[in-house]
């Protein structure tokens, strides 16, 4: 399936890496531009994604899963970003250490951004759709538990799945 556009190129051209504000204006725009069904006739793959674009400058992706996901805690390796939610729900979730979780929730309509150094999990409900926008594009995906009491920080390709976060999970209760 080829999703890329003219529309969408033209949401993507720039001659600069996009600020973290200039990421939700991207990802919304692109999202006014894309049909969540577009993903419908891969129902059979447990995770179904499309590359809207990669330039120099940004990469942006359509995801859905088919299967309630946990991506673990994880950077984008200095590429900020946001996420659009145009189906379904998600739940961002920073690391926090010494505190209560912080729980932000999105709804279809709803965009969120972060920067190049924040580190977080994401929840999606199955069949949630999302526009992942990243910028610059992603290089490697940091990911992050706890092993044997110390906090480390596993570098992984962005094709592959990030892990969840057990022994992290375990420290926080």
């Amino acid at each position: 399936m080829d999703v890329v556009t003219p529309e969408l190129e033209s949401v993507a051209a720039s001659d600069h890496d996009f600020s973290p504000e200039e990421c939700v204006s991207r990802a919304g725009e692109a999202a006014k531009l894309v049909d969540p069904a577009a993903l419908a006739d891969e129902s059979s793959r447990q995770r179904l994604f499309e590359l809207l674009w990669r330039n120099d400058h940004s990469e942006a992706w359509l995801v859905s899963w088919s299967e309630p996901r946990d991506t673990g805690y994880h950077d984008h390796d200095g590429s900020c970003g946001a996420v659009a939610v145009l189906e379904g729900r998600i739940t961002e979730e920073p690391l926090v250490v010494g505190g209560p979780p912080q729980i932000n929730e999105y709804n279809a309509g709803d965009v969120l951004s972060f920067t190049g150094s924040h580190i977080h999990r994401m929840h999606h409900d199955p069949n949630a759709v999302t526009i992942h926008l990243y910028s610059p594009p992603i290089n490697r995906i940091g990911s992050y538990d706890v092993v044997d009491g110390v906090l480390r920080r596993t570098p992984g390709s962005p094709d592959e799945e990030s892990p969840t976060s057990p022994g992290l999970d375990e420290q926080a209760g």
